[in-house]
């Protein structure tokens, strides 16, 4: 069976109610161990199957060397590598009947197999049978021990370490299972040198425990220190089926295996998704991918943008000349014809002008389809040739755009300008890392810089204080202006931000005759340049808040300025994240909403409001890996997402009542339907188009 953190793990049965794609999730991470080799980082089914052919390969051992090695095996101290060690060396030169061996024989050496062992006192010669190169006895004859040539055993040291784990049920000592010990008569009497150190429990090995003298244990009082406790017979005995306690689960751990805790917080409900999608729900993700290809990729199209619910009425309209699915058509036939590639000559062999109109776009596009020959795609040509494009269905569209998509990203047009968008942003990657840099090199030199001001600080009242001569007077210790230290004169920077006034008067007072100090032994202060120097050094320290707050704004901005050209330079959307049950989310920047795709992509739903978007966040367990990061991410992201969805909750709303507003109009004043909202699809157009 295989290991989950080096232990086996049970299968439980699933709930009833728990989806089938949920119950293997966990067997197809990469988390678990083979029982018998311990080759770590397999899958479930991977570990399965690295068991079986391991356990093939034990069984591969000749009998004859089974009972050798159980025997070096049974109540052994050594660890498990010299263990294997030690029996790949002794069953180096053991030789068995059966074993094929090359032997001396006319000078010369040739292959031979043991047919039996005959002793002759302290001699022991082999009866052996001749092979040819097709393994076929040619003769027989006897050799000695010295005639034979030591062939190296066709197993590794790993299969050794699978034979020792597979044949005993605990290490340190080494002890067979009992059925296999009786099965090659081997002794499970423990030898003398154990009989203090292990001892039998329910008809197994068991290490005895170091008892404290007198029974006592060590507790731990309320300061932390450590006390013997005497545990008495009338207080009761520690019981052999008493459980030790269990070790705190480090987290994050894989979501499926986190389980309700005491400190667990308050969850929300999770909200559950729209799916008030018009196109059927198996087209909802490559409808996305379509619109965010030629939505990002749109300067390279030459088409200008839309937004996702246009292009998903324009899917689902039946009109055939919708200028928004023409222009998109067009446009990605227009990248393919600049390939000169197969569709180029597809075109050219027809004779037709490289030159896409409202009329003759379909034309285009059937002469794509049938170049590249799919069955799904080749039966709706003869539709569009009849001028019913428009009578196709969602999924035949969405089809036809996703063949289309995936020739122009095959394209070298496309290649090449992926590669500057690339090289693009790592510039700016690197740009980016040398700003750090020097604004971290500028923050060193920052701090070096207040260090004589800091110690300045600390120093004040130790210059202030004056000194006693023998007189009775006193004078004051050190100058004012600076001070030298490791031997580079730094100057006073209290003095400048005091001004020369303060200069003056500190030179002023340092030129005349201090007064006799009081009898009680006060020492006078100067209350006026203390006053200053505080004042001053208050001063610097607010210079120094108003720098930061300038440095961090600065730095704030520079930030988001790199993260607005990433943006532009555009390669590919990846999801948020995954929550436990392995659904992806998605949130597209030029739609604002945030999308949940189903494991196996087949079910599609969308949060639309801030409310929704909080819900999602406080149902997050950041116990579980997958959780932890997409609650990460959502949180990185949670103004931009908010701000948008925001954004279109109100044009929502703004949408939904002017809709009112033309259905209460009377039917004489009515507004023609291209001005109702609903139609906005109908009214686009491609500014971005190539004259």
């Amino acid at each position: 069976m295989p290991l989950y953190k080096r232990t086996p793990f049970l299968l439980a049965e699933p709930p009833k109610d728990l989806e089938p794609h949920e119950q293997i999730n966990l067997y197809r991470q990469r988390v678990w161990t083979c029982k018998v080799t311990w080759k770590p980082n397999l899958t479930y089914e991977e570990a399965l199957v690295s068991e079986k052919r391991a356990t093939e390969k034990l069984h591969q051992l000749p009998k004859e060397l089974m009972a050798p090695a159980l025997q070096i095996i049974q109540y052994s101290m050594l660890s498990l590598k010299d263990l294997a060690d030690t029996i790949a060396a002794k069953l180096q030169d053991r030789v068995f009947v059966g074993a094929e061996l090359y032997a001396k024989k006319d000078n010369s050496e040739r292959l031979c197999r043991i047919l039996k062992v005959l002793e002759e006192g302290d001699t022991v010669r082999y009866k052996v049978a001749w092979l040819d190169r097709n393994k076929k006895v040619v003769e027989t004859s006897s050799v000695s021990g010295e005639d034979l040539i030591p062939r190296k055993l066709p197993f590794s040291r790993n299969v050794f370490k699978s034979f020792i784990r597979e044949s005993t049920y605990r290490s340190a000592p080494w002890v067979l299972h009992d059925k296999l010990a009786q099965k090659h008569g081997i002794s499970t009497e423990v030898p003398e040198d154990l009989r203090s150190k292990v001892s039998f429990q329910n008809g197994l090995v068991i290490c005895n425990k170091k008892r404290m003298k007198n029974d006592d244990l060590e507790v731990k009082d309320e300061n932390g220190k450590c006390k013997r406790k005497k545990i008495d017979a009338s207080e009761g005995e520690l019981k052999e089926d008493d459980q030790p306690n269990e070790e705190p689960i480090k987290y994050p751990i894989d979501d499926l295996l986190v389980r309700p805790g005491a400190d667990d917080p308050v969850f929300t409900d999770r909200p559950i998704p729209s799916r008030d999608f018009n196109v059927p729900m198996e087209c909802v993700g490559d409808l996305l991918m379509v619109w965010d290809f030629c939505s990002s990729f749109g300067r390279l199209l030459h088409l200008s943008p839309y937004s996702l619910m246009d292009f998903e009425s324009a899917i689902c309209h039946k009109d055939s000349n919708v200028i928004l699915l023409v222009e998109t058509h067009s446009a990605l036939l227009r990248l393919l014809i600049k390939e000169s590639g197969d569709y180029f000559l597809a075109v050219q062999k027809r004779n037709r002008k490289f030159k896409i109109t409202l009329i003759n776009w379909t034309e285009y596009l059937c002469d794509l389809l049938e170049m590249i020959e799919i069955p799904e795609l080749g039966t709706h040509t003869s539709t569009i040739k009849r001028g019913h494009y428009g009578l196709l269905g969602a999924h035949a569209k969405v089809g036809i755009f996703r063949e289309m998509i995936n020739r122009a990203l095959e394209t070298d047009i496309f290649k090449e300008k992926l590669d500057e968008v690339i090289e693009e942003r790592q510039a700016l990657g690197a740009t980016r890392r040398e700003e750090a840099l020097e604004e971290a090199r500028k923050k060193r030199e920052l701090k070096e810089k207040s260090k004589p001001i800091s110690d300045l600080n600390g120093e004040m009242d130790s210059k202030d204080v004056p000194t006693v001569t023998a007189n009775g007077y006193h004078i004051k210790q050190n100058g004012d202006r600076g001070k030298k230290r490791n031997g580079e004169v730094i100057s006073s920077e209290l003095d400048d931000a005091m001004g020369k006034s303060g200069g003056k008067n500190s030179d002023s007072s340092s030129k005349k005759m201090p007064k006799k100090q009081n009898v009680d032994g006060k020492i006078p202060t100067e209350n006026g340049k203390d006053t200053s120097r505080k004042e001053a050094l208050k001063k610097l320290d607010d210079q120094k808040e108003g720098t930061e707050r300038r440095n961090k704004d600065e730095r704030l901005k520079q930030r988001e300025y790199y993260e607005r050209e990433m943006e532009k330079r555009f390669v590919r959307t990846s999801p948020l994240g995954k929550d436990g049950h392995y659904n992806r989310y998605w949130w597209f920047r030029r739609d604002g909403r945030i999308f949940v795709e189903s494991p196996d992509s087949k079910q599609w739903g969308y949060y639309s409001s801030k409310e929704e978007l909080d819900a999602l966040m406080g149902s997050l367990n950041c116990k579980g890996e997958r959780e932890r990061a997409l609650r990460k991410q959502l949180e990185k992201l949670y103004s931009r997402i908010s701000s948008e969805l925001q954004k279109r909750t109100k044009d929502l709303t703004n949408k939904i009542a002017l809709e009112e507003a033309v259905v209460r109009r009377s039917t004489r004043v009515r507004a023609p339907p291209r001005e109702n909202p609903a139609h906005a699809f109908l009214r686009y157009v491609n500014r971005w188009k190539e004259d």
